[in-house]
């Protein structure tokens, strides 16, 4: 990502971005943990996924089945996406303190794992 695209960074996306990658993993979660609306979170997502923020993976149907609902699509942050996200960080100091969960960062390894799973 260009340094001019960098600038355009929007704290919504920012805030997007450090979500997933605190182990928020689908737009649901990403919505319950942020507050945003499902108007403002799904545009982004498809933006930062376009991007090459974030990339994303639909689970198994058996499993949603197993669940009865509908499947979850899973997003995860790319090495792009940590690099943006390192710079938002720095961009909005206070963005990391306010979203920052001891859960989820205790938690982020064990969601990213279980993700790897399920695409088994």
């Amino acid at each position: 990502m260009s340094i001019t695209a960098l600038a355009k960074l929007s704290h919504t996306a920012a805030i997007i971005l450090q979500t997933i990658d605190q182990g928020g993993r689908y737009g649901f979660d990403i919505m319950d943990q942020t507050g945003l609306p499902s108007g403002t979170v799904y545009p982004a997502l498809r933006r930062m996924e376009a991007e090459g923020l974030i990339s994303s993976h639909w689970e198994s149907e058996k499993k949603a089945i197993a669940e009865q609902r509908p499947p979850r699509k899973y997003y995860r942050i790319t090495r792009s996406g940590s690099q943006v996200l390192e710079y938002s960080q720095r961009r909005y100091p206070l963005l990391a303190r306010l979203l920052t969960k001891p859960h989820n960062r205790a938690t982020n390894e064990a969601n990213r794992r279980s993700d790897e799973d399920s695409d088994s």
